[in-house]
């Protein structure tokens, strides 16, 4: 259930979309094989809502608390800037702000977890997903109905496109 229903403002002003990875990109789940290789589950549709926001002139970024190689890779195939063993979320946020001439309250970031926080009670448009944690579902402009790693970042890229179609319509 969302939160607020989305309105076409928040959506429509946003220029910047910063995504946590694990439980947004994917399901929060990971798999060890033997040697220590960690993989995890993404959701293909998300490619294709990430293209449709930068067509869109939305820059995208995700940032990880983690370093892992396999967000490295699935960032690199969806062509999103990717910022990992980021110890401050928020601190990042304001600097690739900077870089691109992008205000806190034209950002979205979409999280999870409580190590989200800052970010989602800083910018101006803060999404959780369906199944994040409780203490940061609260603090959310809107909730995804998709989960996490199931077609939660693609709801909230096809949100964004919707809402600043009906701007320039």
């Amino acid at each position: 259930m969302h939160l607020r229903e989305p309105h076409p403002g928040p959506f429509a002003a946003v220029k910047l979309v910063v995504f946590d990875f694990d439980g947004v990109f994917t399901d929060n789940t990971v798999y060890v094989s033997q040697d220590g290789v960690e993989t995890v589950r993404c959701w293909r549709g998300d490619g294709i809502g990430l293209a449709r926001l930068e067509r869109a002139g939305v820059r995208t970024a995700i940032l990880s608390t983690e370093t892992n190689p396999v967000v490295s890779v699935r960032a690199r195939k969806l062509s999103v800037r990717c910022v990992q063993g980021c110890e401050d979320k928020l601190a990042a946020i304001v600097t690739l702000g900077a870089e691109l001439g992008v205000s806190l309250a034209e950002t979205a970031f979409i999280g999870n977890d409580v190590n989200d926080l800052a970010c989602l009670e800083a910018v101006g448009l803060p999404i959780v997903v369906h199944d994040a944690h409780h203490d940061v579902v609260g603090v959310a402009l809107y909730r995804t109905s998709a989960p996490g790693g199931r077609g939660a970042v693609r709801e909230v890229c096809d949100l964004i496109v919707a809402a600043r179609q009906r701007i320039t319509v």
